[in-house]
C-alpha cells in the first residue's frame, strides 16, 4: 500500500513523521492515517507534496511495490481518458505544472 511505501521512504530518507508532515505542509495526523492504512485514498496534491519533500517522483511513489489493488480505479480510468482523447503526457505534465504554480500562488497570497 502507498501508506506504508510513504512510511519506508521517509524513514530511508531520515524523516520522523512530524519533519514530514511540516515540511510537506501537511497535518501530522492525517499523514500518520496514510502510513497506517487507515486512509487508503490521497489526493493528487498530498502526494505531490511527499513526493517532493522526499525527493522522489509521483510516479515512483505510487508505482513501487505497489500491485494494481492498491491504484484507484477512478485514477486508472482518467488516465485512459486522457490519454485516448488525445492528450500528451507532455500536456498532461503541463497541466499539472499549472495547477501546481497557481496553488502556490494562492499559497503565497493566502500568507501576505
Amino acid at each position: 500500500m502507498i501508506g506504508k511505501r510513504i512510511q519506508t521512504i521517509r524513514k530511508e530518507k531520515g524523516l520522523s513523521l512530524s519533519d514530514l508532515a511540516a515540511k510537506a505542509g501537511i497535518a501530522k495526523s492525517y499523514l500518520s492515517s496514510i502510513e497506517r492504512d487507515i486512509q487508503s485514498n490521497p489526493s493528487v496534491q498530498f502526494l505531490e507534496k511527499i513526493a517532493a519533500v522526499l525527493d522522489i517522483s509521483v510516479q515512483s511513489l505510487i508505482n513501487a511495490g505497489a500491485n494494481e489493488d492498491s491504484l484507484d480505479p477512478e485514477w486508472i480510468k482518467l488516465a485512459q481518458e486522457a490519454a485516448e482523447s488525445g492528450v500528451s503526457k507532455e500536456q498532461f505534465r503541463e497541466f499539472l505544472e499549472f495547477t501546481k504554480w497557481q496553488i502556490e500562488q494562492r499559497k503565497n497570497n493566502e500568507n501576505e
